[in-house]
């Protein structure tokens, strides 16, 4: 009996290595180029906050390249989980740099959005591109599309791990795509390497302090659990009923967006404060120590970012969703009497958790930001959010095989039909 790997599965692992490296390369460069990007977008709008009365325009101007030039691309985050499952055409090598540019123009403006779905976006486009220049298997393809989303989530965040988890497991609802697993780790490490190397720093968290679970402290985060799966259910539904309002109300997507940048000033105006703008990074590293942080600024935040992304501006979910959550773990925190930086940290994960149905993902990222003691308390958050949110997603096409009660369905389905 030979008991050593066989002559083609060391091909494939040297395969899995190689192409995952190039990946991460790739992701590690272009998430580089688009913090380095999005960091002036922010300074320069900070030092010239009148230019967020100019969004409305903004919103015209990339209403009308994405109408021009978007058409095969406007599925975003949802086109790259369609092709994962389906196989289906190339990825436009476009989406790269026009999802760049549509988000960083975003965060010079004032919109509220994020970066992951750019990072995503990115890294799927480009790692299609070389899959399709290389004429690769179909399961090979698929495979580092799992790898180039690992590869853009963990080298824009800076946690490889979650992103690797991340990569497979925001596919199919109840199943872990291990057969990207190589590939996927490979890109993310890389990946995160690469844009470090490249001069690129994150945003550093205070560790979370230890607490022991008894349980008492077990029913406190039942019920903080709770509230953040009622607020993950608000933004889904409030997004998708914005999107779906406008899409039917205005056929033209620059008019949608000209009306949101309109909505999203007079709402900077009325809260008196650009706190709620772009990414909102100092709020959520204040959210970890200040008591006085406004209890509502978690539903400011909301409602921005509803609003912004519904209308169609460019971005992602994850760092407006971890200013939602750090706001309300904020609040919670105090009113349950758990430490404030454990409940910021644990919101902070738990509402993007429930919202992208990756609650081991985001378990992961949360200790990878915050610190091992984080981790039990999280895991629990998360998943209990993640089950009384129900079949909602930010991302619509995830599929799922099983329902949330356990469940085996006939065929994978996606969310939006169930």
């Amino acid at each position: 009996m030979n008991v050593f790997p066989h002559r083609e599965r060391w091909l494939t692992l040297g395969q899995w290595l190689v192409l995952g490296a190039v990946v991460g390369v790739g992701c590690g460069a272009g998430s580089a180029l688009f913090l380095w990007l999005l960091e002036l977008a922010t300074g320069f709008r900070g030092a010239h906050e009148w230019l967020v009365f100019t969004l409305p325009l903004a919103g015209l101007g990339i209403g009308w390249l994405y109408e021009r030039f978007g058409g095969p691309i406007k599925g975003g985050n949802n086109l790259v989980i369609d092709t994962i499952h389906d196989g289906g055409p190339e990825l436009p090598l476009r989406m790269a740099p026009m999802v760049l540019l549509g988000t960083v123009l975003t965060h010079l403006f004032g919109g509220s959005a994020g970066r992951e779905g750019t990072a995503v976006q990115m890294g799927a486009s480009l790692t299609d591109w070389l899959s399709h220049r290389l004429q690769l298997s179909g399961p090979l393809r698929r495979q580092l599309l799992a790898a180039g989303v690992a590869g853009g989530f963990g080298s824009v965040f800076g946690t490889p791990i979650a992103g690797t988890v991340f990569g497979l497991e925001f596919i199919v609802l109840g199943r872990i795509e291990y057969g990207a697993l190589v590939p996927a780790l490979v890109a993310a490490l890389v990946g995160d390497l690469a844009t470090r190397a490249l001069g690129i720093t994150h945003t550093a968290y205070p560790h979370a302090p230890q607490l022991a679970l008894t349980p008492l402290v077990l029913a406190k985060w039942a019920i903080f659990a709770l509230v953040v799966a009622a607020t993950t259910v608000a933004f889904i539904e409030l997004t998708h009923f914005l999107k779906k309002q406008g899409e039917q109300r205005v056929k033209r997507l620059p008019v949608r967006m000209f009306l949101g940048g309109l909505t999203v000033v007079a709402l900077w105006q009325l809260l008196g404060t650009s706190d709620y703008l772009g990414l909102g990074v100092p709020t959520i590293v204040r959210a970890f120590s200040d008591p006085s942080l406004a209890g509502w600024a978690f539903a400011a935040k909301l409602l921005l970012t509803a609003v912004t992304l519904g209308a169609g501006f460019l971005g992602g979910e994850v760092t407006p969703l971890f200013f939602v959550g750090a706001a309300l773990g904020n609040v919670l925190a105090q009113v349950l009497g758990l430490p404030l930086e454990l409940g910021a940290g644990v919101g902070m994960a738990a509402v993007f958790a429930a919202a992208s149905n990756t609650p081991l993902a985001l378990s992961i990222m949360a200790m990878e930001l915050l610190g091992a003691d984080v981790f039990p308390h999280v895991v629990i958050v998360s998943v209990l959010a993640y089950l009384m949110t129900g079949h909602r997603s930010i991302y619509p096409s995830q599929r799922a095989i099983f329902s949330k009660s356990g469940r085996s369905l006939t065929e994978p389905t996606r969310l939006r039909d169930l």
